[in-house]
């Protein structure tokens, strides 16, 4: 009995922003429901078959069994395209949810203790959300996820020791082999158990900590859970609905020579390909074996030290923290157990502006991230405002280093001014925009303490 409350708390919340994390949630459950149903009709089989289905330009080509039977469910099945666009909206919102939801965690400093392995969950499931993506995206063997297929196959040679015996578990003897689209599928249900798991042991955390809150938080709203599943299977369904996605039969089937004109990667890997688009062509060679460092890095090592960066962040703070704590007010050394034993766990969540240097870190990151983003549309880029592709992905090479530094000491700066301006409100007062006159005949503006700017307005609002 002693746990209801605590899940009754947890069920409410307090501010919008931790509405991500619901949107998270039921993003998840309707990939799980939508997946169940197309696995009924999906066949994830490489060997040719002769297609002859509805879709008339495509009739009588030989194509694999997974795009044939990818095709039925599409076309055939009655709801079919339906629930399998929803699958795609569904995926895409996930990572876009989870990706807001450990912006928020990271900025508000809700990732101390005691959630900081709500914070490792948070930052495993965006990696697995999308790697799911991924295999997921290569499933259908259409000409989009066949390009996919190249680029995993380029990645996983570049890796060093080991990239030569992954290529022969995922392909088998050769390129596109009759092998990768099982291996795939297999996986990608492998990762969906993964995020169940995680996300329920989340929901447990959750349960067992409560939700931290700010200090000036609004009342709690009860029923946001429910009215959030609503809102978001709702959305869904009408993106699913009316709002076209992955159209494979406009692609056609996949072949190992050939690509889809246009084909970009979903939004959560663009940050990889305008990685490897603007990387130079560099190569390492150490005896007889060389380093392709212009796949490694972009593919291997960005995404690795990003990971790694998140997952490291609380003990790196904590590290700092405490380094910084071990003296008293006395100046005398304090023990790190002492240290430890005095550090409480924190409820209330940050302001941005208060810790100006962890804004600023984020603000670099999204900026990097962004930048990489849309360099992978340099060809478009170049195209629409008449320059050459090589100078837009020389820009971008530049931009990448300079800019996330300048977004860095730009945030931190506003992060101090905004804290110099609390300081004077604070000092001297809230502007009620109440104009008195003085006895000499001078105007000057009635200040409100701060906490009473309220009744300063309300008396405005009385006198007009």
């Amino acid at each position: 009995m002693r746990t209801l409350p605590a899940i009754r708390r947890s069920f409410q919340f307090s501010h919008w922003s931790f509405m991500f994390a619901e949107i998270a949630v039921w993003s998840f459950v309707v990939l799980l429901v939508t997946g169940a149903m197309l696995m009924l009709f999906y066949d994830p089989g490489m060997a040719q078959v002769t297609y002859d289905g509805s879709y008339g330009p495509l009739r009588g080509l030989l194509v694999s069994e997974a795009y044939d039977s990818t095709m039925r469910l599409s076309l055939e099945v009655r709801g079919g395209l339906l629930i399998r666009q929803m699958h795609h909206w569904a995926a895409l919102i996930f990572v876009a949810a989870v990706v807001l939801q450990l912006l928020r965690m990271f900025l508000t400093g809700a990732f101390r203790r005691p959630r900081t392995r709500q914070w490792l969950i948070w930052v495993a499931l965006l990696a697995l959300g999308m790697f799911a993506g991924e295999t997921g995206n290569a499933l259908p063997d259409d000409m989009l996820s066949g390009g996919s297929l190249w680029l995993i196959l380029s990645v996983v040679q570049s890796i060093p020791v080991v990239g030569a015996w992954l290529t022969s578990l995922l392909f088998g003897s050769g390129f596109p082999g009759d092998t990768i689209i099982p291996v795939l599928y297999a996986g990608h249900l492998l990762l969906s158990a993964v995020v169940a798991v995680l996300l329920i042991g989340r929901e447990l955390l959750v349960r067992r900590n409560d939700h931290s809150r700010f200090v000036a938080s609004l009342p709690t709203r009860r029923r946001a859970r429910p009215l959030m599943a609503g809102a978001t299977i709702g959305t869904l369904i009408i993106l699913g609905f009316g709002f076209q996605i992955a159209p494979i039969w406009l692609y056609g089937p996949a072949k190992p020579t050939q690509i889809s004109a246009g084909s970009v990667p979903d939004w959560y890997m663009g940050f990889l390909d305008g990685a490897l688009r603007i990387m130079p062509g560099w190569e390492l060679t150490l005896g007889d074996y060389t380093l392709s460092l212009a796949v490694l890095v972009p593919t291997v090592v960005v995404p690795g030290v990003f990971f790694t960066a998140l997952a490291a962040y609380p003990v790196a703070e904590r590290f700092v923290l405490a380094r910084r704590g071990r003296r008293d007010a006395l100046g005398r050394p304090r023990s790190a157990r002492r240290t430890a034993r005095e550090t409480t766990a924190r409820e209330l969540l940050d302001r941005p502006r208060d810790t100006p240097v962890k804004t600023a870190i984020a603000a670099a990151g999204i900026t990097f991230y962004g930048l990489l983003w849309a360099a992978a549309a340099n060809d478009q880029i170049a195209h629409q405002f008449q320059l050459t592709v090589n100078a837009v992905t020389i820009f971008f090479r530049y931009a990448v280093v300079i800019a996330p530094v300048v977004a860095f000491v730009v945030t931190r700066w506003i992060c101090l001014a905004l804290q110099q301006s609390d300081r004077e409100v604070a000092e001297h007062g809230v502007e009620t925009g109440i104009i008195t006159r003085s006895p000499d005949g001078g105007f000057h503006e009635r200040l409100a303490p701060l906490g009473r700017e309220h009744d300063g307005r309300r008396e405005l609002s009385r006198s007009s």
